[in-house]
């Protein structure tokens, strides 16, 4: 197969996926699949809470929405412009997380892109949507069942390993995959400079960077800096609109869990009634729990910041990542900063 059959049946499936994310009606066949097919995605979509309760239908189809969104010619050809695919492909173990609906689905698409096979290995809390998706990239290219295949038990016949997991997984992953070429990638976490000036839009957009999937993904932010005048009244008015993620069982029982634990522990907390605020330098942090650090100047912060890069996935700011931008990454944001399709361009 050739990088250009392959990204004509992953722009035909981008319309399929924006459709399913943004609620569409089915279009027509147009579309690629039959409504038989797009209903029984759809159906998958509202089912997943059932499966894992994190997954509720609005974070599914925002995800899938998102990723859709990237998969246009434009996009594609601008992003593929400067790697190479090879004619010699090998066989790439991808163990996935699934803290986020479909988050190793970057992964999945660079691997293909580089020419080289896929042996996906899924978290069984994100277990049925990649299969789901690549049914129907099956039908745009059915060639494609040669280079695509999912592993459920022990993981054999691979050449290099991505893995993605906790820093528990990390010591796992070099016991076991080590002696391959490897991309290993651990916990990290996000941040957001405010410097007061702030307007009440830009802070309400922040909420999206702290509560979208629930503040569950590696580009949520979980610490704040601000400036030591900085008035969290504001703040805490601006991402009201968000409060409705206290409804969700999970999250709920997570700040009740947090907030009965500091409170015994008599520490200081700010508390909105769905969202507890801890003055702590840490930069990880429970869920429903954001940290935040008053700073005095921005020599300081620099400082901060550069000593825990490799614990720091995105920055939010006016001079970084836009305010409510940073779970929308684009096809040239490589986790941990690792330019993965260059990695594998490099596979001997």
């Amino acid at each position: 197969m050739t990088r250009e059959e392959i990204l004509k049946a992953f722009v035909q499936l981008g319309e399929v996926m924006r459709a399913l994310g943004a609620g569409a009606a089915y279009s027509g066949y147009s579309l690629g699949i039959t409504e038989e097919e797009y209903e029984s995605l759809n159906q998958l979509i509202i089912r997943e809470k059932v499966y894992n309760g994190w997954f509720t239908e609005e974070n599914v189809r925002k995800s899938v929405l998102a990723l859709g969104n990237e998969l246009s010619p434009e996009k594609l050809n601008d992003w593929l412009e400067p790697y190479n695919y090879t004619d010699s492909p090998k066989t790439v173990a991808v163990i996935m997380a699934g803290n986020i609906p479909l988050v190793g689905f970057h992964d999945f698409m660079c691997v293909l892109f580089s020419g080289n096979k896929i042996i996906a290995k899924l978290s069984s809390d994100d277990k049925h949507l990649l299969p789901a998706l690549t049914e129907v990239l099956l039908k745009f290219d059915p060639r494609l069942a040669e280079r695509i295949s999912f592993s459920y038990g022990p993981m054999k016949g691979f050449d290099a390993v991505i893995a993605t997991g906790s820093n528990n997984s990390l010591t796992y992953f070099e016991s076991y995959f080590g002696k391959y070429p490897h991309i290993f990638r651990k916990n990290r976490t996000s941040v957001a400079i405010l410097d007061g000036s702030e307007s009440e839009k830009e802070l309400m957009a922040l909420g999206k960077d702290l509560f979208d999937y629930f503040g569950l993904g590696c580009r949520n932010v979980s610490q704040l800096f601000i400036p030591e005048s900085f008035d969290l009244d504001n703040f805490f008015k601006a991402i009201l609109p968000f409060n409705e993620v206290i409804y969700n069982k999970k999250y709920g029982n997570n700040y009740d869990y947090n907030k009965a634990v500091f409170l015994l522990n008599k520490e200081n907390l700010l508390d909105n009634n769905f969202v507890l605020l801890h003055e702590n330098d840490a930069l990880f942090s429970p869920l429903s729990v954001i940290n935040y650090k008053r700073y005095q100047n921005e020599k300081e912060l620099e400082d901060f910041i550069s000593s825990r890069q490799e614990d720091i996935q995105a920055v939010v700011g006016k001079n970084y990542i836009p305010f409510g931008e940073a779970q929308c990454p684009t096809l040239n944001d490589y986790a941990d900063g690792i330019d993965t399709m260059k990695w594998l361009n490099e596979l001997q």
